[in-house]
C-alpha cells in the first residue's frame, strides 16, 4: 500500500486518524542498544589541539545523561513512528552553550548575539505512543566506533552536523583533518574512537554552477543540471558507513534548468524564450539524480538518510520584504499545518524517496524531521546572528536553527535509527551464519 497520502493525512488531519507506522517499517525490530555500553563517569574532555580552535570552558556540572541500555518492547516498537509527537518541556537542557562548544556557527550563535529569552532551548521531542530518549554521546560515539558519517546538503546540513559536534563534545573532540582548506569541504577526526564527520557543500545536489552573481532576486542566478551528478560528493562516499543528504531552501534561489544538455526551463529566471517551472519541478529531479548516483555507486555499502525539508517561518513578510521570527515557544500539533509550497516540497522528497527505494539497491533510510520542525517558530536565529550595529546585510534568519536548539533533537532522532540500524545488520549477519 503507498503511504505517501497517509503522510499527507497526518499533516493535514494532525493526528486524528489512527497512528500511521513509521515510513521506516519499524515494525518487528527490538531497540537493542550497543553490547559494550556501560555507565561513563562525567568527565571533562581533553582540549583540542591548539592549532585547530581555541579550548572552550566546560562546565564540571553540565548535564549529561549516562549511558545506559534502551530497549523497546516488539509492542511498543511497532506502534511507534518516531516523527509524529509535540515538543515538551526539557528542563535538563541544553546540553551545552556556546561558551562550551567552539563548532557553532556565527550566524547560529544566537546568545552570543544578544537573545534575550532562553526557553526556546528547553523542549525535547515526543512522540505519540512512546518515548524517545535524550541523545546520549557516549552510546552514538560506541556505535559508530571505527566508522563514518557523511553529511551532504546544504547550510542546514552544516548547522546539524555542528549540532552534532556540540553534542559529541561532552565525550571528546574531534582533530580537523580536511584535505583542504576549503569550509564547505570539512572531516574531523575522533580519535578515541576512529570515528570520521565529514561535510560536503552541494546545496543542490547535482551539478551546478553560478550563472550571474545577481540575477533577478538579486541572490544569484544558478544553472542546475538536473541530470548530473556532483562529483564533488556522489563519487567520495564509498567510503562511509552513514550518508545524510538534504536539500531545500537552495532549491527556491532563480535558476535555469539543464536536461540532455539542453535548457528545459528555470524557475524565476526572467529569461526571453525560457520557460518559467515550479520550484517541485527541479527539486523532484535533482532528488532522482542524487539517488540514482547512490543507487549506481557499487563499491557503496552505507546507509544513506533523507533528511527531509525543514520549513522556515516568515511571518508579516517575506524573507526579503521585512518578514521575522520571534515566537517564543513551539506551536501544538493542532496549531498549524503543512501547506502550499512547503507540503509540496515535502510530498516531492516522499515520492522520490520511495521511487528509488523500491528498487532495493541500497540500505535508504527516512529521517523525517518535517513536523517536528514545522512546530518550531521559535529556534530560528532571526537577527540574533550579529550585533545589532554591525554595518552588514543581513536578513532575519527564519531558515537556520539557533545552537543549542530545536535540531539538536534531530541527533534523538538519529540514535534511534542507528540502534534499528545495528539490530538490523546483526540480524543479517546471523543469517549468514
Amino acid at each position: 500500500m503507498d503511504l505517501l497520502p497517509f503522510r499527507k493525512t497526518r499533516f493535514l488531519l494532525q493526528k486524528n486518524t489512527n497512528k500511521i507506522i513509521t515510513t521506516l517499517a519499524i515494525t518487528s525490530l527490538i531497540l537493542l542498544a550497543c553490547t559494550r555500553l556501560n555507565n561513563h563517569p562525567v568527565q571533562n574532555p581533553p582540549p583540542p589541539p591548539s592549532n585547530n580552535h581555541p579550548p572552550p570552558s566546560i562546565s564540571p556540572s553540565a548535564p549529561h545523561t549516562p549511558a545506559e541500555d534502551i530497549k523497546m518492547s516488539e509492542d511498543e516498537e511497532e506502534k511507534c513512528d518516531i516523527f509524529t509527537g509535540e515538543w515538551v518541556p526539557n528542563p535538563d537542557a541544553p546540553y551545552y552553550t556556546n561558551r562550551t562548544c567552539w563548532a557553532i556557527h556565527e550566524h547560529q550563535n544566537c546568545m552570543k548575539y544578544g537573545r534575550p529569552d532562553t526557553g526556546f532551548m528547553k523542549w525535547r521531542w515526543k512522540p505519540d505512543g512512546c518515548e524517545l530518549r535524550v541523545f546520549n554521546p557516549f552510546q552514538f560515539l560506541d556505535i559508530v566506533r571505527d566508522k563514518s558519517l557523511a553529511f551532504v546538503g546544504d547550510s542546514v546540513g552544516r548547522n546539524q552536523m555542528q549540532s552534532m559536534i556540540c553534542l559529541l563534545s561532552r565525550v571528546e573532540y574531534p582533530i580537523d583533518v580536511s584535505p583542504t582548506t576549503d569550509e564547505h569541504f570539512k572531516r574531523w577526526k575522533y580519535v578515541n574512537y576512529n570515528f570520521t564527520l565529514a561535510y560536503f557543500w552541494s546545496p543542490f545536489l547535482v551539478r551546478s554552477n553560478e550563472r550571474d552573481s545577481d540575477g533577478p532576486t538579486h541572490t544569484g542566478l544558478f544553472n542546475l543540471y538536473l541530470d548530473e551528478h556532483d562529483d564533488s560528493w556522489t563519487t567520495q562516499i564509498d567510503e562511509f558507513d552513514y550518508v545524510i543528504i538534504n536539500a531545500g531552501h537552495w532549491l527556491t534561489r532563480t535558476a535555469v534548468y539543464y536536461e540532455n544538455g539542453r535548457v528545459a526551463g528555470c524557475r524565476y529566471c526572467q529569461l526571453p524564450d525560457v520557460t518559467d517551472l515550479p520550484t517541485t519541478y527541479g527539486y523532484r529531479r535533482v532528488f532522482r539524480t542524487a539517488f540514482k548516483a547512490i543507487n549506481e555507486r557499487e563499491n557503496f555499502k552505507g546507509v544513506v538518510f533523507l533528511r527531509t525539508f525543514a520549513p522556515s517561518h516568515f511571518e508579516n513578510g517575506l524573507w526579503n520584504a521585512g518578514g521575522n521570527c520571534v515566537r517564543q515557544k513551539p506551536f501544538w500539533s493542532n496549531e498549524t499545518i503543512l501547506e502550499g509550497q512547503n507540503l509540496d516540497m515535502y510530498m516531492t522528497q516522499l515520492e522520490e524517496f520511495r521511487a528509488a527505494e523500491k528498487e532495493g539497491k541500497k540500505r535508504l533510510r527516512l529521517l523525517d524531521t518535517t513536523q517536528a520542525m514545522l512546530l518550531r517558530p521559535d529556534g530560528h536565529p532571526s537577527r540574533y546572528g550579529h550585533w545589532p550595529n554591525e554595518n552588514v546585510t543581513l536578513y532575519n534568519d527564519c531558515v537556520h536553527w539557533c545552537l543549542p536548539g530545536p535540531i539538536d533533537s534531530w541527533a534523538d532522532l538519529l540514535l534511534h535509527m542507528m540502534k534499528m540500524e545495528a539490530r538490523r545488520w546483526h540480524e543479517e549477519r546471523q543469517k549468514l551464519q
